[in-house]
């Protein structure tokens, strides 16, 4: 790597900007997540064709869309950038608000995050990641299954997210924070029958 990190200190996006372009890692609450080195093709059909069918419904609308990697900021109520221990990368997002983008990325919560759930991720973006992203306020949360071929969504309502919504990866899913946008899964789930998991 060439360079010491030690286990037992907080990091923050001050820190994170001196890595390295191939230290690809989180910082959630200060910890460091490394990301797995490439994920696997049957992930990245999955998330490309996610973006592609989100970025096509959002032309000439005010919302946009993004894919990983982008690096997602989520600093604490009046938080100077470099003091921010929070810094994600979901594979899929919109962000409706144009004050919260900026050359670096995005400063804020996104309006929708995707997560397309790998083996070695899969903890992360079930637990430490939801509860993340309820505590800064992403309106709605998806967890795409590509093995189990099943969606998990989390709305956020009064602050939280309630029980979620689980279905399986057919016919079309609206992303209810965003009127207009659908995704076909039938345009996906070809790629997940043609690879191995």
């Amino acid at each position: 790597m060439g360079f010491a990190l030690e286990q037992d200190k907080h990091y923050t996006y001050r820190d994170y900007l001196t890595w390295p372009d191939d230290f690809r890692c989180e910082l959630i609450d200060g910890k460091i997540y490394m990301m797995t080195p490439a994920p696997l093709l049957t992930h990245q059909d999955t998330a490309g064709e996610i973006f592609t069918q989100t970025k096509q419904a959002l032309r000439g609308k005010p919302c946009r869309a993004f894919i990983a990697p982008l690096d997602v900021r989520l600093p604490r109520h009046d938080m100077a950038d470099e003091d921010t221990d929070i810094v994600v990368q979901p594979d899929v997002l919109v962000v409706c608000d144009p004050n919260k983008l900026d050359r670096r990325g995005v400063r804020g919560a996104p309006d929708w995050v995707v997560e397309v759930l790998s083996p070695s991720t899969a903890g992360k973006d079930q637990i430490e990641k939801r509860r993340l992203y309820e505590r800064h306020g992403v309106r709605e949360y998806w967890l795409v299954h590509p093995t189990d071929r099943i969606l998990t969504i989390y709305r956020l309502t009064d602050g939280e997210y309630g029980k979620p919504d689980i279905q399986p990866l057919a016919g079309q899913t609206a992303v209810s924070v965003l009127p207009g946008v659908v995704i076909a899964w039938n345009e996906i789930t070809p790629y997940l029958t043609e690879q191995d998991p």
